[in-house]
C-alpha cells in the first residue's frame, strides 16, 4: 500500500517545482526599460525621481513668500504714511527756517520714495515667484534663491526691525535649495 502525498499542495509526482504542464515556455522577466517604470516611484527619466506632489519644504517656501509679500505691504502702508507726514512738514515750513531744513525734508522725501519703490518691487517679486511654484521650472527655483539672498541682505540693513525678513529669507533659500525642491522644479512637464 502506498502512502498518500505528504504535501497536498506540492507538485504532482514526476513534475519539477516551478513548471506548469501544457503552458509553453517558462515565464521570463521583461527587459528593463532605460526610462524606468511610469508613473511609479523612480519612473520617468533616468536620474530624475518621480515627484507625486509638491514637497512640504517647497510648500513652506511658497507660504513664506506670501508672508513676506504681506509684511512688505504693511511696511508699504507705513512708508506712505511717513511720506505724507514729511511732505506735510515740508509744505508747512516757515519762511524764517533755513534752507538746511527744507533740504533735509527733501532728502527725507527722496529716501522714502526710494524705499516705497523697493518695497513694491520686492512685494511683486515675492507674489510672482510664489504663484509660479506650481508649474515653474528651474528658473523659478533660481529666481527664488536670488530673491531670498536679496531679501536677506536688504533686511540686514534694518536689522532689529527686519529680523523676521532675515529669517524668512534664509528659510526660503534653504527649502528651495534642498534635494526635494530641486526634484520638484526639475521634474518633467507634459
Amino acid at each position: 500500500m502506498s502512502y498518500p502525498n505528504q504535501n497536498p499542495y506540492g507538485p504532482p509526482p514526476g513534475q519539477q517545482p516551478g513548471q506548469q504542464p501544457g503552458y509553453g515556455y517558462p515565464q521570463q522577466t521583461p527587459p528593463p526599460s532605460p526610462y524606468g517604470q511610469y508613473p511609479g516611484p523612480g519612473g520617468g527619466m533616468p536620474g530624475v525621481p518621480y515627484v507625486n506632489g509638491m514637497p512640504g519644504g517647497v510648500k513652506a517656501a511658497r507660504v513664506m513668500l506670501f508672508v513676506l509679500a504681506g509684511l512688505n505691504v504693511i511696511g508699504l502702508v507705513f512708508a506712505v504714511m511717513g511720506l505724507g507726514s514729511v511732505s506735510k512738514a515740508a509744505h508747512n515750513t516757515s519762511p524764517y527756517d533755513t534752507d538746511e531744513t527744507a533740504a533735509m525734508l527733501n532728502v527725507g522725501k527722496g529716501v522714502l520714495i526710494a524705499l516705497i519703490v523697493l518695497i513694491v518691487i520686492f512685494s511683486a517679486a515675492a507674489i510672482t515667484l510664489a504663484l509660479q511654484f506650481a508649474n515653474g521650472g528651474n528658473g523659478v527655483r533660481i529666481a527664488s534663491i536670488i530673491f531670498g539672498i536679496a531679501n536677506t541682505l536688504a533686511s540686514l540693513a534694518t536689522f532689529p526691525i527686519g529680523l523676521v525678513h532675515t529669517a524668512l529669507g534664509i528659510m526660503v533659500i534653504v527649502f528651495v535649495s534642498k534635494d526635494d525642491g530641486n526634484a520638484w522644479f526639475s521634474r518633467p512637464r507634459y
